[in-house]
């Protein structure tokens, strides 16, 4: 999750080079030398993380850990609440997304995005194609492993039928944020709101399933009509692709996927089932080891953990947030926690927010998970996806994935508000 942003090799002019992508010839223009590590064809400076991204790693970690001394010094009661309730969703998502590392070694995610890519009959069918399969390892494995290794499979994708890359590439973005409803293990906030509640996977979904989906839908309408001319391709015959390998990934994922589901606290099962499916590959010599810790993003989490305690202890120490959100109904949850999450990134106002027990912690998590949407400072998924959509070659733009953020938003939050509202009143 460290993960760096900006081109590598700006001022250098684009080669057109071929890049064989798991079985299929693609021609895309990509400013960056192939690596044998990449699973999407590319990575910048032959395997070399940028410094730019190792120093905003660093430097968040170490106002996390600022944050974490602060709070144990000055309220340790309050600053131990509040790392108990934190601790779980940082465990949870490092084992999904060393799940995810594996699963995309075995070549399944790429599989999916050719499959896709050789049956969609056309860019409607392509985009909503691609919607499902967002929407599925967003669920499953949570919305930084669907950004960080989906972005570049649906970009190659879109090039691979002729499409153009924007509705695939921006909706890889929001359409992750807006999936991450689903379950527990989706979003990091969610269980982090939810800790005062203690539901199973299942108890969760069966809350959140029409909310969810209808954040979705509509997002992916928005999406769909605003970038419609570039969906308009036709049929296309690709070669098939090479099999994904149905082994480690495929189990680990399936494992992952009942613990989340099943268990009330499916971090540490989780992060054992990653810890030991990717020391396997280590062990096997298929993944080194510096390709793992930057997956990982430690410094990231290190600081984003630090920063979450830190607000959190506040939250318990002063009433402000708590006050607020008692005279707030579902709608004015919703919108604080939207504001929220751009102002301090979600996690952090997750943490806050859901100090105490909030009045309505399914419009609370609505919020924190559809808000960030509008700005880049929003979630952490926003950094993903654009350090791997530049890996791909393409170019994403803040402003524009803002600037449909600030349609999809307030038209996804309405419609999830109004689904649950309706859930309530029965």
């Amino acid at each position: 999750m460290a993960l760096p942003l900006g081109n590598p090799t700006l001022g250098v002019a684009p080669a057109r080079r071929q890049h064989k992508f798991s079985g299929m010839l693609l021609r895309v223009s990509h400013p960056g030398p192939q690596s044998e590590h990449s699973p999407f064809g590319a990575e910048p400076n032959d395997g070399v993380p940028p410094r730019r991204g190792r120093h905003l790693g660093w430097l968040l970690a170490g106002v996390g850990a600022a944050g974490l001394v602060v709070a144990f010094a000055t309220n340790p009661s309050d600053a131990r609440a509040a790392a108990s309730q934190d601790w779980s969703p940082f465990v949870l998502v490092t084992g999904l997304l060393l799940i995810g590392l594996v699963a995309d070694a075995d070549g399944l995610f790429a599989a999916a995005g050719h499959q896709l890519a050789r049956t969609a009959r056309n860019g409607r069918l392509l985009f909503m194609g691609a919607t499902v399969m967002v929407s599925v390892v967003t669920a499953v494995l949570n919305l930084d492993t669907s950004v960080a290794f989906l972005t570049p499979v649906l970009v190659y994708t879109a090039r691979s039928r002729g499409a153009g890359e924007a509705p695939l590439l921006y909706g890889c973005l929001l359409l992750s944020n807006a999936g991450s409803l689903f379950l527990p293990g989706s979003n990091l906030t969610n269980l982090i709101v939810l800790g005062h509640l203690h539901l199973s996977g299942a108890e969760f979904l069966a809350h959140m399933w029409a909310p969810a989906l209808a954040a979705l839908v509509v997002t992916a309408g928005v999406v769909a009509g605003v970038e419609h001319r570039a969906l308009r391709v036709g049929s296309a015959d690709l070669e098939r692709p090479e099999r994904p390998v149905l082994g480690l990934g495929l189990v680990a994922v399936a494992v992952a996927a009942v613990f989340v589901v099943v268990l009330h606290s499916p971090a540490l099962p989780v992060a054992v089932v990653g810890v030991v499916a990717i020391g396997i590959r280590l062990a096997g010599g298929k993944h080194e080891p510096w390709r793992v810790i930057e997956v990982i993003g430690v410094p990231v989490l290190v600081g984003l953990f630090g920063v979450a305690v830190a607000l959190g202890t506040l939250g318990r120490v002063w009433s402000g947030p708590a006050t607020l959100l008692a005279h707030l109904d579902l709608w004015g949850t919703a919108a604080v926690a939207a504001v929220a999450s751009v102002l301090v990134n979600n996690l952090p106002a997750a943490s806050l927010l859901a100090a105490h027990a909030p009045d309505h912690p399914f419009a609370l998590l609505i919020g924190l998970n559809l808000g960030p949407n509008l700005f880049v400072t929003g979630s952490l998924a926003w950094l993903l996806w654009l350090r791997a959509a530049r890996n791909a070659g393409a170019q994403p733009s803040i402003a524009k994935a803002s600037r449909l953020g600030a349609i999809t938003v307030p038209l996804s939050l309405a419609a999830a508000l109004c689904v649950l509202a309706l859930a309530n009143s029965r």
